[in-house]
């Protein structure tokens, strides 16, 4: 995995206002009721069926980025842990949990090789966060820890952008939008051969007084510049950044859950909720724990 979501972590969430967040809470929400994760346990359940009771109820986050997943489902009542592997977006999901009081566990891990202190009854991983692993034994080492700390039955819904969506809609293409307070140019390089998506981020994030709004610190990579159509009076920062995802097919993401002892149970485009179709761009997958294929550390 490339080392991503540094600078950009900065104004990640102003980008990205436009993803629909509490469409894919409520849809990992109905698929976890509909199999038995979550729930209120009794209070006169006993002390070992409490604690079995937790780790069932318990949902992990791979891949959570800066929160905003987790906090939505821990305010529909599941016990979260989140992990991803950058610290500065897991800096601003600290700052969510302190505002909003959730009992939000956050792990810094690289979800290749991710632990955790016991069992969780699901795992979910959205917004593409799979796409960023390139190899297909990594992959199945994401899948096989996955099913090694579900609960006995647990569920493991994630979502992943497609070889069609990289070929066809953003491959190659260059996309730019400008805010009042920061603007990003995003290329797209496609390499069809090894269907790796490269794209180059550029931010510009405008730089306030000691007494404004927004205070961050220098960073490596950061440069004093004008942003493209700003005034200029103006002074920006710009980060620069390189991001690599692959395009998985749904054969292949059937064959990493084979491997990894997991149970495929279906598969939905995102888009429609109903039935894959070759020019599906994201694609839900929901699988299934079904025996542990090797004992867990």
């Amino acid at each position: 995995m490339n080392d991503s979501y540094t600078g950009f972590a900065e104004v990640y969430d102003e980008l990205m206002d436009n993803v629909p967040y509490e469409e894919w809470a409520a849809f990992v929400v109905s698929v976890l009721k509909e199999y038995g994760v979550g729930g209120v346990v009794p209070e006169d359940t006993g002390e070992l069926a409490k604690n079995l009771a937790t780790e069932r109820n318990t949902v992990l986050d791979l891949g959570c980025g800066t929160g905003t997943l987790t906090e939505l489902l821990a305010r529909a009542g599941f016990d979260m842990i989140g992990v991803d592997n950058s610290e500065e977006m897991l800096e601003i999901a600290i700052q969510k949990r302190e505002r909003s009081g959730s009992d939000i566990l956050y792990l810094l891990q690289d979800m290749r090789e991710f632990e955790l202190y016991g069992t969780v009854g699901a795992v979910c991983s959205v917004c593409d966060s799979l796409n960023y692993i390139l190899e297909d034994e990594d992959m199945v080492k994401v899948f096989s820890l996955v099913n090694n700390y579900l609960y006995p039955g647990g569920i493991f819904v994630f979502d992943f952008n497609t070889v069609y969506k990289y070929e066809q809609v953003i491959g190659d293409a260059t996309i730019a939008e400008n805010r009042e307070d920061c603007s990003f140019i995003w290329e797209n390089y496609y390499d069809a051969e090894k269907r790796i998506n490269e794209y180059d981020l550029t931010i510009f994030v405008r730089e306030f007084s000691e007494d404004g709004n927004r205070q961050s610190e220098k960073r490596k990579d950061e440069e004093e510049s004008h942003a493209p159509g700003g005034d200029c009076g103006e002074m920006f920062k710009r980060f620069t950044e390189t991001h690599y995802q692959r395009g998985y097919t749904l054969d292949e993401m059937k064959g990493f859950l084979e491997a990894a002892g997991l149970l495929f149970v279906k598969a939905l485009d995102v888009d429609n909720r109903g039935g894959v179709r070759p020019e599906s761009e994201r694609i839900y997958v929901i699988a299934k724990e079904s025996g542990k294929t090797e004992e867990r550390k």
